[in-house]
């Protein structure tokens, strides 16, 4: 489903770049320990043309878990009942704002899946794709300014070790 096809929103319709925003995201790690991104397209409000994570803001009285999985579904079609866990909880400055008393609450979700891009129903972005995560450390994807700080730091974690063995 499409943004313009959901229900309307309740969240704050201000820019992100002006106010403290609550962003909930997932990683899914393939058969293969390649990794689940978009590509944003040129129409994004965040980081047009640019690679970055699944997921997205929390509406107005949303909780966590229920934001991640209805952004998951927006955008890519999946309905997972279980089998992610909570890897990143963080308060970051990585996005751009117009404040540095400005800050966004970033909860990043991670999980390994069956699928492929064919199971992949594109909902938002240019595409949504299993990425080889090489791409992620060889500076070959251009990616969003908060997800080239994370993903580094994923591609390092235990728990992607875990979800990555074949």
């Amino acid at each position: 489903m499409t943004r313009s096809n959901a229900a309307p929103s309740t969240a704050d319709e201000t820019p992100c770049e002006e106010r403290n925003c609550l962003l909930a995201s997932v990683v899914l790690v393939d058969s293969r320990g390649w990794l689940l991104l978009q590509e944003r397209d040129e129409h994004a409000l965040v980081a047009p043309n640019q690679w970055g994570l699944v997921g997205g803001h929390l509406e107005e009285g949303e909780e966590w878990e229920t934001a991640l999985y209805r952004e998951l579904e927006e955008e890519t079609g999946l309905h997972l009942d279980s089998g992610l866990r909570l890897w990143f909880d963080e308060i970051v400055q990585h996005s751009p704002k117009v404040s540095t008393h400005l800050a966004d609450h970033w909860k990043i979700w991670a999980g390994r899946v069956d699928l492929t891009d064919s199971d992949i129903t594109l909902g938002e972005g240019r595409q949504i794709v299993f990425v080889d995560p090489a791409r992620v450390t060889d500076g070959s994807l251009d990616l969003a300014v908060a997800t080239k700080h994370v993903l580094p730091m994923f591609l390092a974690s235990d728990l992607y070790a875990e979800l990555s063995e074949r």
